[in-house]
């Protein structure tokens, strides 16, 4: 039997043009940071002025798809104070569940302002030296945050498990590259499936009127 290790790639299959450079592997925790969420009373909720405080069903409000564009709950400066939360104001960041059936679905938003965030839910905020914002977005797709989910009465991880993750990272330029070139498919998904959706509600309208 052989002890040789089956070396890791350090580098992907496709690649752009003039990139030769074997990618670098690092951990999550030596790019960004962690944060977890914070209690929200319900006594606090239902602000439509101010920062947005997010929660997991944010995720699935029109328009969040990719980014989180709006939140159902605002708070003002005067709430922040008063309840003494810090907002995370290292953007951009990535958004995603932490604890419960919302874990499994292994969703992630893109968050570009600063923001609150409920304690169901977690963010990395990246250092923008070493990531490129869309590449990093793309990076954590590629990420099964599923996987890291502990046994116990309610799917959950930490923030240690999000730092421990190790990746492979290229030269920021072509960190730029390949993030542009999935922002433009994103882009590209988005516009098809309005598109889709006009077409249900047209198809919707029409039953209902040219049928009795």
């Amino acid at each position: 039997m052989s002890n040789v290790r089956k070396q890791l790639p350090t580098e992907p299959e496709i690649r752009f043009k003039g990139y030769t450079d074997a990618w670098e592997q690092r951990k999550l925790g030596e790019l960004g940071k962690v944060r977890s969420g914070i209690g929200f009373p319900a006594s606090e909720q239902g602000g439509k002025e101010g920062i947005p405080f997010y929660k997991v069903s944010d995720m699935t409000t029109p328009g969040n798809e990719q980014e989180m564009i709006s939140a159902n709950n605002y708070v003002t400066t005067n709430q922040i104070s008063r309840k003494k939360w810090k907002p995370i104001e290292d953007v951009p960041a990535i958004f995603f569940a932490k604890v419960g059936a919302a874990v499994l679905l292994n969703r992630k938003r893109l968050c570009r302002v600063p923001f609150l965030l409920d304690n169901n839910t977690m963010a990395y905020s990246m250092d923008k030296n070493v990531l490129d914002t869309r590449f990093t977005k793309a990076l954590f797709e590629t990420i099964n945050l599923a996987s890291l989910v502990q046994i116990g009465a309610l799917p959950s991880y930490n923030a240690r498990d999000i730092e421990k993750i190790k990746i492979l990272l290229p030269n920021i330029n072509e960190q730029r590259n390949v993030g542009i070139l999935f922002q433009r498919l994103d882009n590209l998904i988005a516009s098809n499936q309005r598109k889709v959706e006009a077409l249900k509600k047209m198809k919707q309208a029409l039953l209902q009127k040219m049928f009795i």
